[in-house]
């Protein structure tokens, strides 16, 4: 739950980052663009406002217009105004270009006119028109030819209308395409975060899962130590005639306590195998041999054998093997219950036989699962087995034994071949001269 909630925080926080410079990008994009089509407009403006002033002109019967009306900068959009100082100072609209341009009132030309000839330079304003949509004003003076004082000013009325709509369509697109991106940046976080952290859950896993393996073997020896350990308390012969249990109990506990160990060891990525070159047939005999005696019959076939294996792991798995058997494979009808197990050593595999009830290869994948040991006994016995066999590139294989009982057979990985042809295939060194 905790790493859950890990990688949320780590997608939360990496979709936030991506959102804010999404963000910061898409405000960046859509101010640009309203820059730059508002210097535009505005350059356009002053295009046509610099060339009807050079259009107008004065002579001995007053300002002449007539070249303003023949040029294209008076054509269609933006509209091109002229106002002139009349005799009584006042300013009256002389010139009109033809086209459609928003309706401005005539306040606010006569206003921006006003500026522009006070000043004696470009004056331009952000306005909103008759229908409360906004316009753009830009005035630019002209001069008396002869005694170049200002006499007036070319308003230029400009309509952003359209351009208003291309940038509303470029916010939209401009936002959808960050929420997308968002979205995706988020799935992303998720699958990397989720990713990044799949060693810690699979890490968290196998510790959940010793100490489960912990809690479940651990249950049965103690249980029966401790009702030993009653009774005799209640035995008035004292402690002597329960000794022999609680000795087994207290084996069956140091081998759980090595299962549980070498489990541990098997899951965790930083210890690897420490393989070596060992004698298989030597090794099994002397399992055999550590057994306790019993009401059981042992018997073994061993062939002289060299294995590349990790001591210790191997040991285990054989003994995790041979315990399997004398525990379930008594032999049915046997009023003494006695097992009667045969170890096959060939090559590198170890074939442990009893004659119990009996298994098929079918029955090999429940068996070798944790806590599925029929009968009591090895909850993770045969399950650590099987991951001793894998561990050295080998495997676990069950089957029916001819005449009645089960096989298992422990294979482990072909020895490094290649590596000892070389050896033999080295020429010697010569002799020292």
């Amino acid at each position: 739950m905790r790493l859950r909630r890990l990688q949320l925080r780590l997608t939360l926080a990496y979709t936030l980052v991506t959102l804010a410079g999404v963000s910061a990008l898409s405000w960046l994009v859509i101010r640009t663009d309203e820059r730059s089509w508002r210097a535009a407009a505005y350059d356009e403006m002053g295009r046509r406002a610099a060339v009807g002033t050079s259009l107008i002109y004065y002579t001995d019967t007053g300002i002449q217009l007539d070249g303003l009306y023949d040029d294209e900068a008076t054509e269609n959009g933006p509209q091109v105004t002229v106002v002139h100082t009349a005799p009584d100072g006042t300013l009256q609209r002389i010139f009109t270009s033809r086209g459609p341009a928003a309706p401005v009132a005539e306040t606010r030309l006569t206003a921006l006119a006003r500026s522009a000839m006070a000043r004696d330079d470009t004056v331009r304003a952000e306005v909103t028109d008759a229908r409360g949509a906004p316009a753009y004003l830009l005035g630019r003076p002209f001069h008396h030819d002869e005694s170049g004082a200002v006499e007036g000013a070319v308003v230029v009325v400009g309509d952003p209308a359209h351009r208003v709509a291309e940038h509303d369509r470029l916010i939209a697109a401009v936002l959808t395409g960050s929420g997308l991106l968002t979205c995706l940046a988020a799935a992303t976080g998720h699958l990397l975060s989720g990713r990044s952290l799949r060693p810690a859950w699979q890490a968290l896993e196998a510790q959940e899962r010793m100490l489960a393996d912990t809690a479940h073997e651990l249950r049965t020896p103690v249980a029966v130590m401790r009702s030993s350990v009653d009774v005799a308390g209640l035995d008035p012969r004292g402690l002597d005639p329960h000794l022999p249990r609680i000795r087994r109990a207290t084996e069956r506990l140091t081998d759980v306590v090595d299962n549980v160990l070498t489990r541990g060891r098997l899951q965790d990525p930083a210890d690897t195998l420490r393989p070596v070159p060992l004698r298989l047939d030597q090794l099994v005999e002397q399992i055999c041999e550590e057994l306790p005696a019993g009401a059981h019959t042992l018997t073994a076939s061993l062939e002289p054998s060299v294995a590349t294996a990790d001591p210790a792991l191997v040991r285990i798995a054989v003994r995790n093997l041979l315990d399997n058997a004398l525990r379930h494979g008594r032999t049915p009808g046997d009023p003494a219950g006695r097992a009667q197990v045969h170890v096959t050593v060939r090559g590198a595999t170890v074939a442990v036989a009893d004659r119990g009830p009996g298994v098929t290869a079918a029955d090999l994948p429940e068996l070798v699962s944790r806590f599925r040991s029929p009968g009591g006994g090895s909850g993770i016995g045969l399950s650590l087995v099987a991951e001793i066999a894998t561990a050295h590139a080998g495997r676990l294989t069950a089957d029916t034994r001819p005449g009645g009982g089960a096989v298992f057979r422990l294979a482990l990985g072909p020895r490094p071949a290649r590596r000892a042809r070389a050896r033999r295939a080295r020429p010697p060194a010569a002799p020292p001269s």
